[in-house]
């Protein structure tokens, strides 16, 4: 290739620019919407919001589609732009910054009402909204997000990512005359909640709930996959996800890099397309590799109940064929915690006992108590037990982002073991 004529998309450049602003490569919006009606583009009536946008680029690409899709509706190509942008492309921006990048992106102009604007609007902002709201703080948490106002009371000189679409009770009003058709976009992830190790409670099952508050025809998000585990305030989500008959098709990474190339994200991405008038559990279910769909099948998200979702087909055709010979589940007999009462930070050994302890604060991996030291389980501790440790990243593995079980063992009659362990 000549490389005098090679042209960038600059939003491919600044789609993997961090992993707490994840920008969204416009090859990857495009898949996302492939996944509605195309038909939707073709008619003038149709009304588009991305609520969380950042770069602008579902705003961008759904422009590009209309224009084609009503080029013999509206002949005239300014007067067909004028239509799109004025009457059916619709924004709100998460920050001060991504406004000027999305504007810039739709209209060609970080202001609408610019000389260089595609459109004229009588406002800098145009359809793309952005307004600097602060955090409703209540005992130190933000009622809406959960922020912790140790770390995000900066007063007005700095971002404090209130972002607008879910820091209101009525997510109406910020365009109270419009009834959208669709609703697409890549929202926020999380935001610190002041604990330890930079620890973060999600957000983005905050805007999927906001976004169906506005009961648009389709909904197209793409989301961290963790929701499938619950946990982190996700329980209740991950419960509605898989009980919502409105649930079409469902798109799984397993590795975050295949969906966002360099950006961590532990656990996996997906995106799913929900639809108002669809009224089914059965969902097609599609598992992606970084360059195409490796599995597809259609099958029930509560398949194994509401609060559980595996996401691997294979594991799901283990399950199957396990249930029909009805033997207990692994969580019939595993413990989940404090198998034996001691915690992992457990460290009050004895260098002689009659019972062995395995813990990882030993070198030797096991250390001595006595018996009257156990406080629970103690009709277990003279059987032979199947231990295994917890989880631990593998650091050549998606950097760091994908889990392995470290250690099995067998421990023998007159043994126990800490929380490092699970028998």
């Amino acid at each position: 290739m000549n490389s005098s004529n090679y042209n960038p998309d600059v939003l491919n450049c600044i789609a993997n620019l961090s992993n707490d602003e994840v920008f969204t490569p416009p090859e990857l919006a495009n898949k996302m919407l492939d996944l509605l009606p195309q038909e939707l583009f073709s008619s003038p009536e149709t009304t588009f919001l991305d609520p969380f946008t950042k770069s602008g680029v579902f705003l961008r690409e759904i422009v590009k589609r209309l224009d084609r899709g009503l080029a013999d509706q509206i002949p005239d190509r300014q007067q067909r732009i004028d239509h799109i942008l004025h009457h059916q492309v619709f924004g709100i921006a998460c920050t001060e910054l991504t406004s000027l990048l999305a504007r810039r992106s739709v209209y060609c102009s970080k202001t609408a009402n610019g000389k260089y604007s595609v459109s004229k609007f009588d406002t800098p902002e145009g359809n793309i909204l952005y307004r600097n709201i602060s955090h409703t703080w209540v005992n130190g948490k933000c009622k809406y997000c959960g922020a912790s106002q140790a770390v995000y009371d900066r007063g007005s000189e700095a971002e404090q990512y209130a972002y607008m679409f879910i820091h209101t009770d009525n997510p109406k009003k910020f365009f109270p005359s419009m009834q959208f058709d669709v609703i697409v976009g890549n929202p926020p992830y999380q935001l610190s909640d002041g604990g330890n190790n930079n620890s973060a409670m999600p957000i983005y099952n905050r805007f999927v709930e906001q976004a169906k508050k506005l009961s648009p025809r389709y909904l197209v998000m793409i989301i961290p996959s963790r929701w499938y585990a619950g946990g982190r305030g996700l329980d209740d989500f991950r419960k509605e996800m898989l009980t919502d008959k409105h649930l079409v098709e469902l798109h799984d990474y397993q590795r975050g890099a295949d969906c966002f190339p360099g950006i961590r994200n532990g656990g996996g991405m997906c995106y799913f397309l929900w639809g108002k008038e669809y009224d089914s559990y059965d969902v097609i279910i599609s598992n992606h590799d970084a360059q195409s769909i490796i599995y597809a099948e259609k099958r029930s998200t509560n398949e194994f109940g509401e609060d559980i979702f595996i996401r691997d087909p294979y594991v799901c055709s283990v399950l199957r064929k396990t249930k029909k010979l009805n033997e207990p589940l692994m969580s019939e007999v595993v413990w989940r915690q404090k198998p034996f009462g001691f915690r992992t930070n457990f460290v009050d050994f004895k260098n002689k006992g009659s019972i062995k302890i395995y813990t990882k604060k030993e070198k030797k991996g096991f250390a001595y108590i006595e018996r009257e030291d156990v406080e629970i389980n103690r009709d277990y501790i003279d059987d032979y037990k199947l231990v295994t440790s917890r989880s631990t990243s593998v650091p050549e593995e998606d950097n760091g982002q994908v889990l392995r079980i470290s250690q099995t063992f067998i421990a023998e009659p007159e043994s126990v073991v800490t929380e490092s362990y699970i028998p």
